[in-house]
């Protein structure tokens, strides 16, 4: 199990111990949760990316695609 840091800001002791099972299952979670947000942002600028060459293709220029974009 990993390991968690704990440090008292008022004696400046630091404390390293095992996460507490709770602990662990909220770190898999948030984690999980990270990399799902990372693949949607990848997909997303993916997307993006495929939709401006399309309408460069159609021949629109650079502002024309801004202007439609926003």
């Amino acid at each position: 199990m990993p390991n968690i840091t704990e440090v008292n800001c008022e004696t400046g002791e630091v404390l390293e111990r095992e996460m507490t099972p709770e602990e662990q299952e909220l770190h898999d979670s948030m984690r999980a949760d990270g990399e799902q947000f990372a693949q949607a942002a990848a997909e997303e600028m993916a997307n993006k990316a495929s939709a401006l060459a399309k309408l460069q293709a159609l021949g629109l220029t650079e502002e024309e695609v801004k202007a439609l974009l926003g």
